[in-house]
């Protein structure tokens, strides 16, 4: 006879899984938020710190690439020392790098707390988080429990704009960190509650695995991320040219290379009978580099969301940063509603429909927002996209997780974390370049076109416009173009001219990006065959 559970213990464990599971979504939510928060207020930060906005883009740039070239490192770092001390190490260092950012005085200090401090702190926490997920839940309940970690994440990326503009605009952007800080202790006690995932015995760490490793993938983001100043192949007017090409082709390259290498290295270290830092046959498992392929493409589109929808809201229609992240705010309900509830009210759905359902609901609202944006648009063009995005990414959110983890054993799964965090900060830094190389490209073309298409605009204008450009037009509100050209002195009819000409570039731009997710996003529907059919645990028919 079965002994029946006591209703005390139930809730009681009940509520000590609930515990653990807002530690490691605070852990992800804090992870994310810097990712965005500080987009809003670039040019507020940068005159308080005596940078420019260049530099202070330089931080951004130098964070994510820290992330991205130490992450699988972290994940090896957890399986060596323990996951649970790596997520708690890994947050000691991001509050310490977080407490340096709210006191920086120069740029300097910034790159040392922000850039450096938290991305290492980045880089243990996240893959920990995978693990830690695997070892307090029960496999019929990861489902659920990587959809809200996951959604916490994604809500960070759709709110930090909305914290960004309150703190900068009714406080200092310093607070916004000092708040890191505050979380992050909040953080360390919690999570005494968490299970350990102690690693079954004491790995070796590939050093040069993992220097070859962090300089190819460096070198690969780096490169994405220089190219809207450098331009993809062609070099950009005044940008530097290696052998008649940009910079972004040999970097890339050259990452590619070093990526090669590294995985001829790992296949020579497994057949010396040594363990690696990546295993190789990890890339043959068919579930496991689905998931990863979804998570590459989902946070592509998701990243060029964040990247295109501001922009208009706060740029083409001239929004305060508090509007901007209001209006963003439909995203964060309809992504934290289909998270939640799809695991909690179809747990045995399949993973591939419901992935499959979600990378259509991305499709559809790029695909509606790119048709409803006119010149005569106004800020609530965007909700009902915002929803249809909010909704797939959602949906993706609430099984990728446990795709990519039920793949491997559990004593895999941190290597799968750093792994999968490297795939999606590579597919974040791709969506917000190209989203970004796009639209300028357009933005250009367009407005030359328009430009020189009207007769009012004299023909010393028309030539100086095109040599000035050649390099990219700049996305400028209405404002700023027409302060430029009243600092230039030009006349009524030129000024006029350039501003119709500006309303015309901007939708085109905008248009441009959207376009190009939507075609990112109905792309990843040939790889949703890789996701199961089947939830993880469950009895295959």
């Amino acid at each position: 006879m079965t002994a029946k559970a006591h209703p005390t213990s139930a809730a009681g464990a009940a509520k000590g899984a609930r515990g653990v599971l807002l530690t490691l979504a605070a852990g992800q939510f804090l992870m994310a938020l810097d990712s965005s928060v500080m987009n809003v207020s670039i040019a507020t930060v940068a005159e308080d710190i005596g940078t420019t906005v260049s530099g202070l883009q330089g931080a951004i740039t130098a964070y994510t690439l820290v992330m991205a070239m130490l992450m699988i490192s972290g994940g090896k770092v957890g399986a060596l020392v323990g996951r649970k001390r790596a997520f708690m190490i890994g947050c000691v260092i991001y509050g310490c790098g977080s407490l340096t950012t709210s006191l920086a005085p120069n740029l300097t200090v910034l790159l040392l707390g922000w850039s450096l401090l938290e991305g290492v702190g980045a880089a243990l926490i996240m893959p920990a988080i995978v693990a830690l997920v695997a070892s307090n839940f029960a496999v019929e309940r990861r489902p659920a429990a990587y959809g809200l970690v996951a959604a916490a994440g994604a809500v960070a990326i759709a709110l930090g704009p909305l914290i960004g503009g309150v703190a900068t605009t009714f406080f200092s952007w310093r607070w916004v960190f000092a708040g890191e800080v505050v979380v992050v202790l909040a953080i360390l006690l919690l999570a005494r509650r968490v299970a350990d995932a102690p690693p079954d015995h004491r790995p070796r760490i590939d050093v040069v695995g993992a220097i070859v490793s962090a300089l190819g993938i460096g070198l690969f983001v780096f490169a994405v991320l220089r190219t809207s100043e450098w331009g993809w192949f062609r070099p950009k007017a005044g940008a530097p040219s290696w052998f008649h090409l940009s910079p972004v082709v040999w970097l890339m390259m050259a990452g590619l290379f070093l990526l090669w290498l590294f995985f001829r290295w790992e296949a020579r270290l497994v057949a010396r009978g040594t363990e690696p830092l990546v295993d190789p046959e990890l890339l043959g498992n068919r579930q496991l580099t689905g998931g990863l392929t979804m998570f590459f493409f989902q946070y592509l589109v998701q990243m060029g969301v964040f990247f295109v929808v501001p922009l208009y809201l706060s740029v083409a229609l001239g929004l305060s940063a508090v509007k901007t992240g209001v209006l963003i705010l439909p995203l964060s309900i309809s992504l934290l509603a289909a998270a939640v509830g799809i695991p909690r009210f179809r747990p045995d759905a399949s993973p591939r429909r419901v992935v499959r359902f979600g990378v259509l609901l991305m499709l559809a609202g790029a695909v509606v927002l790119l048709a409803a944006l006119d010149e005569d648009s106004g800020a609530g063009v965007v909700t009902v996209p915002l929803l249809l995005i909010g909704l797939g990414m959602g949906a993706l959110a609430s099984q990728l997780g446990a795709v990519t983890v039920s793949a491997v054993p559990d004593e895999q799964s941190a290597d799968v974390g750093g792994i999968q965090n490297t795939v999606t900060n590579l597919g974040a830094s791709i969506g917000t370049a190209v989203a970004g190389s796009i639209l300028i490209t357009m933005l250009t073309s367009s407005f030359l076109t328009t430009i020189e298409q009207n007769p009012a605009v004299p023909a010393e204008v028309k030539e100086q416009a095109n040599v000035q450009l050649v390099g990219g037009a700049p996305f400028l509100s209405d404002a700023q173009l027409t302060a430029a050209l009243e600092d230039a002195g030009a006349k009524s009819e030129v000024t006029q001219a350039a501003l119709d000409a500006n309303v015309t570039a901007r939708i085109d731009g905008l248009r441009a990006a959207l376009g190009v997710l939507a075609l990112a996003a109905l792309t990843a529907l040939f790889f949703t065959q890789r996701i199961p059919a089947t939830q993880p645990g469950a009895a295959r028919p």
